[in-house]
């Protein structure tokens, strides 16, 4: 299952959705491989990879230097592993463009490892370009995550749409998983507000899994793990192991 973690509004919790999301589903025994398309290499960064002196990273598979087997490392979860990016990847978009089947590139690569895993996640840039068509061709379903924030749903529209036209050009088979609430903070009327109005006006599901504005969150990636090494107990840690349950929950009721 290829799950693609998409919003083109930077800081709503893509990347933290991504890293967290992808530890929960390795703690609950699962296969995991979270494959990091974003230059900023945050969910790399977010595994405690250096990014600045990583020897391979999605950018030299995606460029033809090497195989995506080779960029895969470990991480500190058994069945959790990674293929890492950096700013490197930044000049792919415009390598790409001159490449045969160009938005196909990325779905490729992963037919090579695509059996060994039972999810794999991809965390997209925070935009809607080249490398985040690679990302939702390579998809089965796409999540998204959005702040519990007005501003945060004025954006919606767009990729709602570019995930209509990869589906009516590219791929015909493409779903939308679903949206989680993030950066909800139940003392905020307008936090709540902006829950209902989803919960109302969105064509898609929506997770009863709600994560939180949480301060082990925000501090876990600066040492370089998860939340669920952090601090397994904070209320953003059992936020995220809810969204993994609910996730695998999804797939064993929809044997697709």
């Amino acid at each position: 299952m290829v799950i693609a973690v998409v919003n083109q509004k930077g800081g709503v919790g893509k990347t933290t959705t991504a890293v967290n999301l992808s530890a929960y589903l390795a703690a609950l025994g699962k296969f995991v491989l979270l494959v990091d398309i974003d230059p900023q290499g945050n969910a790399s960064s977010g595994f405690g990879i250096d990014t600045y002196n990583i020897n391979t990273t999605i950018y030299d598979a995606l460029s033809g230097k090497t195989s995506l087997k080779s960029t895969i490392v470990d991480s500190f979860i058994p069945t959790h592993k990674i293929i890492p990016s950096n700013s490197n990847l930044a000049g792919a978009t415009v390598e790409m463009v001159g490449e045969d089947n160009r938005e196909f590139l990325l779905n490729n690569l992963l037919l090579e490892v695509k059996n060994n895993f039972d999810y794999i996640i991809i965390d997209c840039p925070p935009s809607l370009d080249l490398l985040t068509l690679n990302g939702l061709v390579a998809a089965d379903h796409v999540l998204i995550p959005v702040q519990a924030e007005y501003y945060a749903l004025e954006g919606l529209g767009s990729l709602l749409n570019t995930v209509d036209l990869v589906k009516e050009n590219l791929k015909p088979n493409l779903n939308i998983l679903g949206s989680v609430i993030t950066m909800f903070d139940k003392r905020n009327s307008m936090s709540r507000d902006v829950m209902n109005e989803m919960y109302k006006n969105l064509p898609f599901k929506i997770f009863r899994s709600v994560i939180p504005r949480n301060v082990r969150l925000t501090e876990a990636p600066s040492y370089g793990v998860s939340v669920l090494q952090h601090d397994p107990r904070s209320k953003g840690a059992k936020a995220y192991e809810r969204l993994a349950k609910e996730v695998v929950d999804h797939f064993n009721w929809n044997q697709y």
